[in-house]
This record gives C-alpha cells, structure tokens and sequence, in this order.
C-alpha cells in the first residue's frame, strides 16, 4: 500500500513537504536512443484489456437495465454508421471462446470491466439486485482463475446507468459517490474472496471532457468550462471513497490492492530551450494526467491547474473559480488513495504557448489550458485520428510518473493502436511495430527505475469504438461482426505479442525478427480462412436480398460490394505475401 501523508494542523505544510520530495522531471532531456534488447523483471504481468459496454453485448437480456451508452447509441447521429453496441462481440455469450484465446496467448492476466446496470439495473442497490449478472461475472472470474489468469476489474467503463443519469443528472451530482460506493461494495462482497486487483474509474479524463464538455460521448452534455471540472470532482471523491470502503471493510480479509487508471497522452515541447514552451508541455500533462493524479497523490489539483483556470474565471466576471475546491478534510481523505496507478497511454503531441482570448463567454477546458497541441507529419498513423505511433513519449510519460507521484506501483492498463479502413488485414505489421516499440520503451523506462509490474494490451478483440463505432479496430483478434457469430480471427500481432510474453522481453535482434516474419507467414493462411467465411457471407446476403425487394441500395452497397471488395483484397493480400515468402526462401 503507499504510504498516506496524513494531515494535521499544519495540513499545508505537510502537502508543501510532500510535493518538494519529488525529484523534478527533466524537460529538457529526451534520449530516443535505439532499440533496447533485454528481458523484463521476474514475475512481469502481461495481459490483455476490454470493457463490458464494448464487447458483451446483450444490452438488453437475463435483467440488465439501460446505461447512458444504450441509449446514447440508439440515438441518430451520435455514433459512425449509427452503429451500437447492443450485440457487439457477443462476449455475454461467448465467455469460455474468449477465455480460451487468452489461454492461448498465454496472458498472465485479464482487465475487464464489470457492468454497473447488469448487476444493479437501476444503479440504485435498494431497488434490485440482478443475481443472473453476477452469475455472468462468476462465470467469467471461475474460468480465468481455472485457466492461471489474474482478473483484474474496472468498476467503471463508462457505462453509468441511465437512472441515474436522469434522475441525478450523471456525474454532475454530488449523490453519485454514495451509490458507486454501494455498487463498489457489492462486488467486493460477491467477487472479492477471488478478484485481488480492483480498478475504480478507467480514463476519468474522458468521462468529464467527452460526456460533459463536449458531449461527443455519453450522455452527450455540453457543459462548456464547467460540466468536465464539476464531473472529475465527483468522481475523485468516488473514487477515495471506494478506497477507504475497501481499506476498512475488506482489505483484511480479501488481501486486495485497489487503484484507478488514468490515461495521458504525453506532451513534448515544441523547443525544448524554450521555457515558455516547458511550461505550456507541462500544463498539458497538467491538465490531462495531473487532474486526476496529483489529488490522488497529493491532496489537491495541481497549483496550475488552480492558478490558470481561477485567473481565467476572474477575467469572465466570475465570483469563484470553474474548479471546484477541497475542502481541508477532503484533501486528507484523498490524498494516498491507490495502491497502485494504472497507466493508459496511446500517443503524444508537441505543445508550445498559446494565448487565448478571455472573455465572458469564452471559457472551456481546452481554452483554459493556453497552448496549442502540434503532430510531426512523419509519425505514423495507420487508424484513429487522434493515435499517431510516437514511442518515445511513452518512455517520457513514465518517468514523469515516477518522478511526480513518488515512484509508484504502475500497471500499464491500456496501450494499443487501431486501424481504419473498409477492409481489415490480418497481416498487421504496423501493429506488430507500434506493439515492438512502445512495450520496448516501457522496458527502457523500467531501467531508468519506474517502477513498472505489469502491461496490458488494448485490447483483447476488435470492439464498439464508442462514438466511432466499428469503424475502427483495435484488437489483437478480428471480430467479423457481419457475422451473427461473431467469429474471432488472430491478426499476426497475436502470435508476435505470445512471443513477448513468453521470452518476457526481447532476447536478441536476430530472434525478434524471426518472430515477426513468422507472424506473417502464420497471418497469411488466417486471411484465407477469413475470405473464405466471408464468400458464403456474401453469397448469403444476395440470397436473403434477392428475397427482399424493398431492400435499399444502400444496404445491398454495405453488405454486398464491401465484403466482397474486402474478399478480394485479402485473396490478393494472402497470394502476394506466400508469393514474397517462396521468393525469399
């Protein structure tokens, strides 16, 4: 457990004692350097991730009640190709098909999240409790202890809900502590004698910003400089809440950690002599990762934070800052409340200074921070628009944890990349380098001393992409969601991420490009097995079609001519890489 800095009288001097400990991070400082090879740590956890709103499915079935993802997504408009995420990959259904690909990876450990309204379908413990849910969640916690593989459990993905969201207004009502807390407490009563790895909010960033400032996710509020401030707060006072409950009632018992992930992309000065631009880098972490963080470690928001947003406020003719205060006693509580930091990392940006104009009517989050964020044209990016492959960053994000927080206990709880196109091929090579690349600056930082335990790759399958839909994917398995079944296929990188995990690490040059040029070979048979499911799809849609003449155009484009673009594009794909191969040897 980390050790918490308990407040007295002297409440402020204390913070100041514990904020001056840390070592300061090194702007300044950004060694690329080449490629390391070498192993990670003895007893390293490799793993793999998803969300229940994402992959189950069953949005409806065995008594689970609406979230605010159910009915975000049935609303026109919201999500690409207004796709939901009401069957998804079916994972309700497909528990042991899902366990035995892990088993297959030889994944140390598992994260997924549990479902709020599946076992509690009001949110509200005192009015049901859905046993059919929790028999899911048995289910799936049985099997993967049966198979050797840690469960590690988010309790909040998201999916809020949607009683409370219209009862209470969501997370912008302080009353949404005490009901998270019951549902916290019911699954530490019913799970915890075996889920030892507990995980209270994943990405809160996203929660605020994208459900309540901008509205681009659920429940699609647009609270401008207000909503994502007053959302974070409640949900930071959630989560110390929920700590305190398990330290309390059931860590004696249960023996179990709990702590939260947190995700941050990293921001890189655009010149690092340039202290302006420093500082502008650091307000972005500030602001993205700090938010959240340095409350959780130190008791408060971090003072820029504070100072930035609080001047902007004066500046609109505001009585009191946007931001929310701690009150003494509520900096006492939440300060030291994780045992461990999950650590969700995608990309980085450069940042330089950025003035913007204030005005009675101009603040948002994104204003209040002054800077604007910058990408290098030359980093790759194969799928989400926002992901650009910057490894280096991750390194860098790292050591700015260690150095911040005090060194402690990290989990890498998401890190993956995605790609978008009509036709997805197997043969993810560009996967396979992000995954090479990002996981070997983790080790890098783990020589630099963060002190890092174990790494989880987003994700396990392609899923529900939140407000993109299924047009993006992400998983290390494709999932063939034409296809009632929901059929799973392994992508290259599966094969190439199992030998990571089994030489945990990278041993030499010469075998880590042997696994990659095997993991293309094996790829190459999976896309033909793939164009061949996907012929007698295609032939099964013209035939369902020709029956049904008031069948639009539209849909005879989307369910006819793009599998069968896609067919070809494999066949071809599948011929040219055995061709390569044959030539080669």
């Amino acid at each position: 457990m980390l050790p918490r800095c308990a407040f007295s009288v002297c409440h402020v001097l204390v913070l100041v004692l514990c904020l001056s400990s840390a070592e300061d991070f090194d702007w300044t400082k950004n060694d690329h350097g080449s490629f390391y090879y070498g192993t990670f740590p003895a007893g390293f956890s490799w793993g793999a991730g998803s969300s229940a709103y994402q992959t189950e499915g069953a949005w409806d079935k065995d008594g689970k009640g609406l979230s605010i993802w159910d009915v975000f997504s049935h609303k026109k408009g919201k999500i690409q190709q207004n796709d939901t995420g009401d069957s998804s990959c079916e994972g309700y259904h497909k528990v042991k098909d899902d366990v035995s690909l892990m088993k297959e990876l030889k994944l140390n450990h598992y994260r997924f999240s549990i479902s709020w309204p599946r076992i509690i379908p009001t949110g509200i413990k005192s009015d049901h409790i859905n046993e059919k849910g929790i028999q899911y969640y048995d289910e799936l916690i049985n099997l993967l202890l049966e198979s050797k593989i840690t469960p590690i459990v988010t309790l909040y993905h998201w999916d809020l809900p949607q009683v409370l969201q219209e009862k209470y207004g969501g997370w912008q009502n302080i009353t949404m502590v005490n009901h998270f807390n019951e549902f916290a407490n019911l699954c530490f009563e019913r799970f915890g004698n075996r889920v030892k790895n507990w995980i209270t909010f994943n990405n809160p960033w996203s929660v605020a910003v994208e459900g309540y400032e901008t509205g681009e996710h659920a429940p699609g509020l647009r609270l401008r400089g207000t909503g994502a401030y007053r959302a974070a707060h409640h949900i930071i006072k959630a989560h110390a809440k929920v700590w305190h409950s398990y330290d309390t009632q059931w860590r004696a018992k249960q023996k179990g950690l709990v702590g939260i992930s947190l995700s941050g992309d990293w921001g890189e000065p655009v010149d690092i002599s340039n202290q302006k631009d420093i500082e502008a880098a650091e307000r972005y972490v500030q602001f993205y990762l700090g938010w959240f963080a340095t409350p959780i470690f130190h008791g408060d928001y971090p003072q820029v934070m504070k100072d930035f947003i609080g001047r902007k406020s004066v500046q609109q003719g505001l009585g009191t800052s946007r931001l929310p205060t701690f009150s003494p006693q509520e900096k006492s509580y939440i300060k030291g409340t994780c045992d461990f930091l999950g650590i969700g990392h995608f990309t980085t940006r450069y940042i330089t200074q950025k003035s913007n104009p204030s005005g009675r009517s101009s603040g948002s989050y994104f204003t209040d921070r002054d800077l604007a964020e910058l990408v290098d044209p030359r980093w790759p990016d194969p799928g989400s628009e926002w992901l650009y492959s910057v490894p280096w960053g991750f390194r860098r994000l790292l050591n700015f944890v260690k150095t911040q927080y005090g060194n402690p206990i990290v989990y890498v709880t998401e890190n993956g990349v995605s790609e978008k196109m009509l036709c997805t091929e197997l043969c993810d090579d560009w996967r396979i380098q992000y995954y090479k690349d990002y996981i070997n600056e983790m080790l890098k930082a783990i020589k630099d001393g963060a002190n890092v335990k174990g790494y989880t790759a987003w994700s396990l399958l392609d899923k529900f992409e939140w407000d993109e839909g299924y047009s993006e994917r992400f998983g290390l398995y494709y999932v063939d969601f034409r296809n009632k079944n929901k059929p799973r296929y392994p992508k290259a990188s599966v094969q190439f991420y199992k030998r990571i995990i089994s030489s945990n690490g990278f041993p030499n040059q010469r075998e880590v490009e042997n696994w990659r040029r095997k993991a293309v070979e094996t790829c190459s048979s999976s896309n033909q097995l793939l164009a061949a499911e996907e012929q007698r799809s295609t032939a099964a849609n013209i035939l369902r079609l020709i029956h049904d003449p008031l069948t639009s155009h539209m849909e005879m484009v989307t369910e006819i001519v793009v599998p069968t673009v896609c067919t070809l594009s494999i066949l071809l794909s599948a011929i040219f890489l055995m061709f390569l191969l044959r030539r080669r040897n």
